[in-house]
């Protein structure tokens, strides 16, 4: 087989490879005294229908609003926050690729993402746990420092699959023999663009720059991937999830939501990012016959909001449950949501005018004071990635910036 054939192959697979877990270097954990902390990043890319979504009242008494009442025995739990959204990014549907980055002008053909914010907290947090991060659900989410998108995995079957099946001592066998061709094939393709290096201008160099990053990211994860190879994977309780069609969207997220708690509970990754469905199917409830995504162009119409307040209560539902078990989940003298920060929200305020402005926003969990609405001004927005600045800080990191962000979130203790 030829350099070319080998280097071909090493690059279609290239996405996979950059996603494999990250290790220690002596090829075990070091486990921290303290309570480890996580989170877990949940983007509903057609939002929810506004009145029904935020409280009408601020501060610590407010009243919960429609939706959030399948939560109400966790008010303590999350904090609701109104009238953020990212500076700059517009671009209707585009801006989903700019919900955890905040780079501008999604939309524009200029566009160029930066990092992620679960790819962020992942390199300083992935290190000591076998995937440094998951990136799962129907629509991706992920993008690492150069801007790439990150492929999700889409069935909670094959999450499942990953994190606590091993196969068959064939499979496990071939798996080490495909990390080893994998580190082989990365030595030619170094040795090429080495070689195109001495001959490039500067504008391809700055390509090949990031292009020799991603090459040493993906040595690195393969020599940790080989590592983690014959630490076996941790047993659960649990059966692996079937299948779902793909009009049932919300059966899928449930089922996501349980495999993301067994991840977490195992200590398997600390960091999840979850990305909802955009669709145009028509979900399986009753009382819904149009598509999801036409729903969500309801232009006022009553009958079309109706049917989307049953998909939005329902999806609602099942992050309520999904907070309650990690709630019931013990770990040290706590429970798993009081050590990890669960954000939901979405890149769409108004999904019906392609609105990226009051963004419907909750974070649950971690070390924050929680049980209130934030209330930010309706048009001159609170950054959102103010936010994001406050949970990375909440996850004990040292940093005073992140995208476009001002400070942190003002009011979030």
């Amino acid at each position: 087989m030829t350099k070319t054939i080998h280097r071909r192959n090493f690059l279609r697979g290239s996405g996979v490879a950059l996603m494999l877990p990250l290790l220690e270097a002596n090829g075990q954990t070091d486990r921290p005294v303290a309570t480890p902390k996580r989170m877990v990043a949940i983007n509903c890319p057609l939002g929810f229908y506004g009145p029904n979504f935020f409280p009408a009242d601020t501060g610590r008494d407010y009243a919960l609003s429609d939706y959030l009442k399948p939560a109400a025995a966790l008010r303590n739990d999350f904090t609701v926050i109104s009238g953020t959204s990212h500076p700059d990014v517009d671009g209707g549907h585009s801006a989903e690729k700019s919900f955890l980055t905040a780079a501008p002008h999604p939309g524009s053909r200029s566009f160029k993402n930066t990092i992620s914010l679960d790819q962020y907290v992942a390199k300083r947090l992935g290190n000591s746990t076998r995937f440094a991060s998951l990136t799962i659900g129907d629509h991706g989410m992920s993008w690492s420092a150069n801007g790439v998108a990150i492929p999700q995995e889409h069935s909670p079957a094959a999450v499942f699959a990953k994190l606590f099946l091993s196969g068959s001592p064939k499979e496990v066998a071939d798996q080490k023999i495909h990390l080893r061709d994998g580190r082989s094939v990365l030595d030619v393709v170094l040795e090429d663009a080495n070689s195109m290096a001495a001959k490039a201008g500067k504008v391809d160099r700055e390509k090949l720059d990031q292009y020799f990053t991603a090459v040493r990211e993906t040595e690195k994860n393969l020599i940790k991937a080989e590592k983690w190879h014959g630490t076996p994977k941790p047993k659960v309780d649990q059966a692996q999830p079937g299948k779902f069609s793909s009009e049932d969207i919300v059966g899928r997220l449930q089922a996501h939501f349980e495999v993301i708690r067994l991840a977490l509970m195992t200590d398997s990754t600390r960091v999840i990012a979850l990305g909802g469905n955009g669709g145009s199917q028509v979900l399986p409830i009753k009382g819904v016959s149009l598509g999801y995504h036409e729903l969500t162009h309801h232009g006022k119409n009553p009958e079309m909001i109706q049917q989307l307040e049953l998909i939005d209560r329902e999806t609602m539902k099942a992050w309520a449950g999904f907070l309650t078990s990690l709630k019931e989940t013990p770990e040290g003298e706590g429970h798993l949501l009081g050590n990890t920060q669960v954000l939901l929200g979405s890149n769409l305020g108004n999904a019906s005018g392609h609105l990226t402005t009051n963004l419907p926003v909750v974070l649950a969990g971690g070390d924050f004071k929680h049980g209130q609405h934030l209330a930010f001004d309706k048009i001159n927005n609170a950054p959102l990635p103010n936010l994001f600045l406050s949970m990375l800080q909440g996850l004990g990191m040292e940093v005073d910036k992140f995208a476009s962000s001002t400070g942190t979130l003002r009011g979030l203790e």
